[in-house]
């Protein structure tokens, strides 16, 4: 950990947080994973090596605690851990408002599906068994085709046909659904401009943009042209 020589306690918190990948690793904590690979693949690019290091640097900090259950290790945040929440919430917001543009580089189906996997909405869908096949034609081929399958409540999402009846097929860019996602597009919007294609029925098809939703950062209200600019 290295200091920055300073007496000022915000110096102080960014010695312990401001190496690279630390506080997205808080991030994933807060929204309840606690397992090294859950961990992993909310930062699919972050190598198992670093991110043991910053667990350690982060648990060595009074940030994360580590314990094993049945062989497995499990982390969780601390009080102090769990005191970022609003650290965390308040750089989601200003990224949502102010780092809005999206590389080619930043879209990553694995990502994207974990994400939704975690946070979709679940109260619109059906009860039982619901599934939804998700195409992505920019895609290579071995991660284009995905599949989220909700039984009551609880969310699954899979990268091979998991063998269910399909109750709607949606054809649409990676980015297209990342925009969605994000809030930087309505559903509407990606309707009217044929971004997207949904194959199902009628009925069926009015509903699923409310069954897939958007994220938490949909709600974040954007600045308008004139503070942008």
């Amino acid at each position: 950990m290295t200091s920055y020589g300073q007496f000022c306690p915000m110096a102080k918190a960014m010695e312990v947080l401001d190496e690279r990948w630390t506080l997205l690793i808080v991030r994933e904590l807060l929204l309840g994973s606690t397992r090294f690979n859950d961990l992993r693949r909310g930062n699919p690019r972050m190598s198992p090596a670093l991110l043991s290091k910053r667990l350690g640097t982060l648990e060595h900090a009074g940030v994360v605690r580590r314990d094993v259950q049945e062989g497995r290790a499990r982390y969780t945040l601390t009080q102090a851990g769990e005191e970022l929440a609003p650290v965390i919430q308040a750089l989601q917001v200003w990224g949502v408002r102010w780092v809005g543009s999206l590389g080619s580089e930043d879209l990553d189906p694995h990502l994207l599906l974990w994400d939704m996997k975690r946070t979709i909405p679940t109260d619109p869908w059906p009860p039982g068994l619901t599934v939804v096949a998700l195409t992505f034609p920019d895609v290579e081929s071995r991660a284009a085709r995905w599949w989220i399958c909700v039984r009551d409540g609880e969310v699954d999402v899979c990268d091979y046909d998991p063998g269910f009846d399909v109750a709607a097929r949606l054809t649409l860019s990676l980015r297209t659904l990342s925009e969605i996602w994000r809030g930087d597009r309505s559903w509407a919007s990606a309707a009217s401009g044929e971004l997207v294609d949904i194959d199902a029925s009628s009925s069926i098809r009015r509903v699923v943009p409310r069954w897939i939703g958007q994220s938490s950062a949909a709600l974040v209200p954007r600045p308008g042209p004139e503070l942008v600019s």
